[in-house]
């Protein structure tokens, strides 16, 4: 922050001292203590500075404090050191080191804050050794050792660790050496530290380590805090043209040929330069009266400011503009603006500077021209404020219109100066009872504006400082809001039958104050409850820092004494509880954009999330009965009213903390609160689509039956959220059970929520310490029923575990609910899934032990899972029959129905894979003639062309000939044509062929037939047929493959040719026929000599 490794700037003002008193010599000025003289900073009374510096509690001091320390430390607070040379012709040297002394800023919260980022703490005085600490959790670590890097924390371990040395006070003006320890890679370095101070304030600090920050560096800080901390081991000298004045001629000379000498490397130059000047009559030195003195202090027109380093502020914001997408640079910014705050609140003029500085950076960013210009497009969050800025005709209140309306906000009201400036002001004579009276009825002020306006104003209070003020401010709002409420179900108590007649209502608030940019009910929570926990010394925001040191304090909220202007019983406490429900309440359409649809979200979790802190006690469970019961009745002015606008923003987050507070004081209204508040009327057609005739009322003019809710998939898990914990309260009360599943059933459009909330229902009714409630697993049953429902004619990729997860509830209710859903089954589940799935698992033996069935309880449930297995087998036999044959295969009638199913549709609508798959199931079972039947039924099907040699068919075809082998040369005669027609592979063929010729059919044939026990001739049917087919095949897959053959493909065709050879070979005159062959292949392909030398090699 420093002008680091610069000379400091020159001095402001200039001193010229002529009179001397009538009592003293020339070189000795009146109170002066000779030539040279100086003294440590302590005075007559080092303990009672100490007491004032906070380093002995006051009360503890071993002496009074003297009237001349009194005196000097508030001319030191508060008058330009030239004004008090002014107003006196003499000031005692005495007084004046006094008034030095105390110059010195004194609280070290004002170097903490010029040396760190506030990292979270609102307090950033109540840590360990003065800075601000990170909350605790789960990164503490982390926190602890970003938080060490702090100047502030390094300027402090620089301090305790002896590396302040040299430090010499001449007059407004504080120099020293901070010695920066050696490190692994860098030699140990020495800092030449320089800080100028006026009235308690750092005016400008310069540090030779050359860093470049907005904040000061550690060894600024090392060196303020040893004069704070250590004022008497500082030597005090009053400034040097005092000093000077006490010199007479010879003196000076010696003096400046000595400082010369010492530096003369460095100021030769300026000095032989000064020199000149003043010899010179008409130089401009000489025309001027006096000469400047850097330790001399502030002139009276000088501004009384801490140091900033205005254009590293610049050049950070800058930087962090530049870097763009990258997340950490919105937390810098962010970081920046907390600095503001924070120095608003201590008054502190950099604060306004800075946010100008920052503001102007923003403005100079040359991307929001070029965006706009280029048409570039920006994310939701810059698009929406763009779009605001330039919407003129947009009927809403825009970022535009907000700006302009706090140009023109004023604080010169007079009924507001009274608000804020007293707690005495009332009027008990009051008698106005309309909208905007001034008073309530106790005569205790009321404030009418604009909610988030007014509560900007409370927010500006305490940030500048304010913190009573804006208290006094915050209780008026608080109680006009109050009385705006009662004001507001009584009218609508007068207007309800009409409203709810027609079914419709209207948004009465023309911005939600949840979520709103100037967040009002945040403010007004955050100053009540900072009310709560201070005492009225710390209240003032300036409890001195050191006090704090060591004791980080955790927030314990209090019902404190009552207000003047609130009810008996009430406090700071329940008022802010009230107006955070209040606001959490209100009634108020879903905003545009995803930016303004997340924060409302996030606002509202953060608010609930402060409210969660707050323990709950008798007075406050009054406030949560007295705000339900009116949330509940005020109609359109809530958001948990009868009726509500299809676009406001859903309850659910809000009503399940009501719920969860109000459960154990008032279960009745706890519940009616929530199930009012489980609605969610954007996702149904046909909810209420508002009054248009109302000029206050706001619609979304949305095409689509949806309008555009970013944050939809959050706002219904939230509702789940909220119906998930009415379940698990309702846990053994059959009558609450039935309510809140009537609730889900007709509210929950979501399956997967519908889901989750069956399974959470099935896991609180099946606990492992207890007995299963069998009314709240029926409403388990119940949901999961629904979410087949649902999704029964939907794409869902947990389709198959809700079916599954669906038996195993069923299961737990017992054997008349899975009797139900298998006799129910088409409203429920796919024919797959019924029988593959439902019929399967509820006829295994675990679900038979499980549910501890007699015989004829399990005979009626098999004879379910048949009829059910049947009608899937009906309904879509390609993928059920197999099932139901298994299903059925221990009922012969049962049996034999689902085999002539499968028989009905093989011919038109099932596949040879799904036929050949029920073929070896039958055989497994001992059927073969049913088995060979369907492979029968399966070749009609198929069809392999020629290179067709690796298809997942042909086990099936050799297992197919395999058992019609078995059966006999009958049942193999019949098959071989069916082999002939539908496979064209030669090698398929050939594999066939010779099986068929290894063994006498019927070898392996069943149930005793008679078998010749001869093997099958090739020159007779049916192997001839299929010989003949083998030749064929090889023949034309020869052709085909020579067609688009290449020279990498010649080996291998070379021994499909002799494959070929073995073949042609089992035929009686195959010899004659593959010579002939081979020699048409050479006469036909002869342009391939390189093949054809190959073939004549191996064939001849």
């Amino acid at each position: 922050m420093a002008e680091r490794g610069q000379l400091p700037p020159p001095a402001k003002r200039l001193c010229c001292r002529p009179g001397y008193g009538s009592g003293c010599r020339p070189g000795q000025r009146a109170g002066g203590a000779g030539p040279g003289s100086g003294a440590l900073c302590a005075g007559p009374s080092s303990a009672a500075a100490a007491a004032a510096l906070g380093l002995l509690p006051l009360g503890k001091t071993q002496s009074p404090e003297s009237l001349l320390d009194i005196a000097a430390r508030k001319v030191a607070e508060k008058w330009p050191f030239q004004r008090v040379e002014e107003r006196f012709e003499r000031i005692p040297e005495p007084v004046q080191r006094r008034i030095v002394y105390w110059s010195f800023p004194r609280s070290e919260r004002e170097i903490c804050m010029y040396s760190s980022f506030n990292t979270g703490a609102e307090d950033p005085a109540a840590a360990p050794g003065g800075a601000a600490t990170a909350p605790g959790g789960a990164g503490d670590a982390a926190a602890a050792a970003d938080e060490n890097r702090l100047p502030f924390r390094r300027g402090i371990a620089l301090l305790d660790g002896g590396c302040v040395d040299n430090v010499l006070q001449v007059g407004f003006h504080l120099s020293g050496t901070v010695t920066e320890p050696a490190m692994q890679s860098e030699p140990e370095t020495v800092c030449n530290v320089a800080i100028s101070f006026d009235r308690c304030k750092i005016t400008s600090v310069t540090c030779s380590c050359g860093n470049k920050d907005i904040f000061y560096c550690a060894h600024v800080v090392a060196l303020s805090l040893y004069r704070i901390r250590k004022p008497d081991q500082v030597k005090l000298h009053l400034p040097i043209s005092e000093t000077l004045f006490q010199m007479n001629r010879d003196q000076l000379q010696k003096f400046v040929q000595y400082l010369i000498t010492v530096h003369h490397t460095e100021v030769l130059p300026t000095a032989q330069k000064l020199a000149d000047e003043i010899l010179s009559q008409n130089s401009e030195i000489n025309q001027v009266h006096g000469a400047p003195d850097p330790t001399a202090g502030a002139s009276i027109d000088d501004e009384n400011c801490w140091h900033l380093d205005e254009e590293q502020v610049q050049e950070q914001v800058k930087l962090f503009l530049s870097q763009g997408g990258y997340h950490g640079s919105g937390k810098q910014l962010n970081l920046l603006f907390a600095k503001v705050r924070e120095m608003l609140k201590m008054r502190d003029s950099n604060g306004a500077r800075m946010l100008t500085l920052i503001t102007e950076q923003f403005m100079a960013d040359p991307r929001l021209s070029l965006w706009r210009q280029q048409g570039t497009a920006m994310t939701d969050k810059y698009r929406q404020l763009w779009d605001e800025l330039d919407s003129s005709n947009r009927p809403h209140r825009t970022v535009f219109t907000r700006a302009i309306e706090a140009c023109d906000l004023h604080w010169q009201d007079s009924h507001l100066q009274h608000i804020i400036s007293s707690d005495l002001y009332t009027n008990y004579c009051y008698h106005d009872d309309t909208e905007n009276s001034l008073f309530d009825s106790h005569g205790w002020p009321l404030w009418h504006e604009h909610v988030p306006t007014a509560c900007a104003r409370v927010d500006a209070l305490r940030s500048h400082g304010y913190p009573r003020e804006a208290l006094r401010l915050a209780i008026a709002i608080v109680n006009t809001l109050r009385r705006q409420q009662q004001k507001q179900l009584e009218m609508f108590r007068a207007q309800k039958k009409e409203l709810l007649h027609r079914g419709v209502t209207s948004i009465t608030n023309l911005e939600g104050w949840v979520g709103h940019p100037l967040d009002p009910i945040g403010t007004l929570f955050s100053s009540l409850m900072e009310a709560c926990r201070v005492d009225d010394e710390s209240f003032h925001g300036f409890s001195d820092f050191t006090e704090n040191m060591g004791q980080c304090k955790s927030l314990d909220y209090q019902h404190l004494p009552a207000h003047k202007f609130l009810e008996e019983g009430e406090s700071y406490l329940t008022l802010a509880v009230e107006v955070a429900l209040i606001g959490l309440g209100q009634q108020r359409i879903m905003p545009d954009g995803l930016y303004a649809q997340e924060k409302v979200c996030r606002n509202e979790e953060q608010l609930i999330s402060k409210l969660q802190e707050i323990e709950l006690d008798d007075t406050l469970v009054k406030i949560f009965r007295k705000q339900a019961v009116f949330l509940l009745e005020a109609g359109p002015y809530s958001g948990l009213g009868e009726v509500v606008h299809r676009e406001s923003v859903p309850m659910h987050t809000f009503a399940k903390y009501l719920f969860t507070s109000l459960l154990p004081h008032d279960a009745e209204l706890a519940y009616k609160t929530a199930l009012r508040a489980m609605r969610l009327l954007v996702l149904e057609s046909t909810a209420p689509s508002g009054d248009m005739s109302r000029p206050h009322h706001i619609a979304s003019v949305v095409p689509n039956r949806y309008p555009r809710w970013f944050t939809l998939s959050h706002i219904e898990s939230q509702q789940c959220e909220l119906a998930s914990t009415m379940l698990t309260a309702a846990k053994g009360d059959v009558r609450r059970l039935e309510t809140v599943l009537e609730s889900i059933q007709k509210n929950i459009h979501s399956s997967s929520h519908i889901f989750k909330l069956a399974q959470d229902a099935f896991k609180i009714a099946t606990l492992m310490d207890s007995l299963p409630d069998i009314t709240l697993l029926k409403v388990s049953l119940e949901l999961g029923l629904q979410v087949m429902r649902m999704t029964l004619s939907t794409l869902n990729w947990r389709r198959r575990e809700m079916v599954r997860w669906l038996v195993t509830c069923a299961t737990e209710v017992g054997v008349y609910a899975l009797d139900s859903i298998m006799q129910n089954w088409f409203t429920l589940f796919t024919p797959t899934e019924a029988t593959s799935i439902v019929a399967t698992t509820v006829m295994s033996n675990s679900t038979i032990v499980r549910l501890h069935l007699d015989c004829h309880q399990q005979e009626k449930l098999a004879g379910s899972a048949r009829t059910l297995a049947l009608q899937c087998a009906m309904k879509d036999p390609q993928n059920c029959a197999l099932s139901a044959l298994t299903l059925c295969e221990k009922d012969h009638i049962a049996f034999e129905t689902a085999y002539q199913i499968v028989l009905d549709a093989a011919t038109t609508g099932m596949s040879y894979s799904q036929l050949f798959t029920i073929a070896r199931y039958m055989e497994h079972r001992g059927y073969p003639m049913r088995a060979y039947k369907l492979a029968t039924l399966a070749m009609t099907h198929l069809n392999l062309s020629y290179n067709q040699d690796t298809h997942p068919a042909i086990n099936d075809v050799l297992w197919a000939c395999a058992l019609s082998h078995s059966l006999g040369k009958n049942e193999l005669a019949a098959i071989i044509p069916l082999v002939v027609k539908s496979v064209k592979c030669a090698t398929v063929l050939s594999d066939i062929l010779r099986r068929c010729t290894l063994t006498t059919p019927g070898m392996v044939g069943l149930h005793g037939r008679r078998n010749s026990g001869k093997l099958m001739s090739l020159d007779k049917a049916p192997l001839r047929q299929l010989l003949d087919a083998t030749i064929g095949a090889y023949i034309n897959t020869t052709h085909s493959r020579l067609t688009h053959i290449s020279p990498r493909h010649y080996s291998e065709f070379i021994e499909f040719l002799s494959k070929a050879r073995e073949t042609f070979l089992m035929a009686h005159d195959g010899h004659i026929q593959f010579t002939q062959f081979i020699d048409n292949l050479k006469q036909i392909y002869k342009g391939k000599k390189k093949l054809m030398m190959l073939v004549r090699e191996r064939f001849g």
